[in-house]
């Protein structure tokens, strides 16, 4: 069996540090889907920072020709952090990318994930923009789901939020319990062969001298990085929201984001889900409160 996983920093192992690199979540779930009979060729296509244009122009073209029959794509947080943003062009990116996973007879992953803000406890102002940027990919990512028959795990469930010990130092990826709770949530979706991965991490979870470690070094270049690309329209899209809550017109705000998904799922052939739809009943799931 070949599986492929295509992605960011959530899927490329971030947080989940081993002898020699990084493991993470795919890799688990290609130690759990193997038995004695069948082994498993694993390839790991993601990469730290990709946006959902980097997985369709680059990572699903050397995926495809891989020939997997699984792959994973998880991707869009980073997206919803780039003053870029736009979730018309994220739907067609995506679209494209499962199309041409699928066409080779790949059975497709996918997840919904929290909003960046909520986990890093931001301030309403800053958090609720990003809140409706990750509600509309999820949104899509629901449509494109139904669409390929995916097997879909719901990953942005509040346990993932309150739950401290699921997320590394920087509270941006997983940390080990994180990485292995997904492997487990996919291995059932699946119901592969094999043990499943344990969800017991095998390192200490990040203690709060971890957390500042990382502020200190590498922390301070993220935090630069956005600086210069993030935050200058994080702080317009938070001024916007301070002056359309003092109007009593924060609805306002609310029907842009709607208008804007609903024209994004319109481009694949999905136009009338709302924002948040309940999981089409053709999409394989399981909550992460399980």
């Amino acid at each position: 069996m070949r599986f492929a996983a295509l992605g960011d920093s959530f899927t490329e192992g971030i947080g989940d540090p081993v002898p020699g690199g990084r493991r993470g979540w795919a890799a688990l779930l290609a130690e759990g889907i193997g038995d004695g009979r069948r082994g498993v060729e694993f390839r790991n296509f993601a990469v730290s920072g990709s946006l959902a244009g980097d997985v369709r122009d680059e990572q699903a073209p050397a995926a495809a020709a891989f020939r997997p029959d699984l792959a994973s794509v998880v991707v869009g947080v980073n997206d919803t952090l780039r003053r870029s943003f736009d979730i018309r062009l994220l739907a067609r990116r995506l679209d494209e990318a499962c199309a041409l996973l699928t066409e080779g007879g790949a059975v497709l992953l996918t997840a919904c994930l929290p909003d960046p803000g909520a986990v890093l406890g931001l301030p309403a102002p800053l958090g609720r923009p990003l809140a409706r940027r990750q509600r509309a990919v999820n949104s899509v990512v629901h449509a494109l789901s139904a669409r390929y028959d995916a097997v879909h795990l719901h990953a942005s469930d509040g346990a993932w939020i309150r739950d401290r010990s699921l997320w590394s130092a920087d509270r941006l990826h997983p940390a080990e319990r994180g990485h292995r709770t997904v492997a487990a949530g996919f291995h059932a979706l699946l119901a592969a062969h094999g043990a499943p991965p344990r969800r017991e991490p095998e390192q200490p979870p990040p203690s709060r001298a971890d957390s500042l470690l990382w502020l200190a070094t590498a922390g301070t270049g993220w935090l630069v990085r956005r600086s210069t690309d993030l935050l200058p329209q994080l702080l317009c899209l938070a001024g916007a929201e301070v002056r359309h809550w003092a109007r009593g017109t924060t609805g306002q705000l609310d029907r842009r984001a709607d208008l804007a998904l609903q024209s994004a799922l319109a481009t694949v052939t999905f136009p009338t889900l709302p924002a948040e739809p309940s999981t089409p009943a053709s999409v394989r799931h399981v909550s992460m409160e399980g």
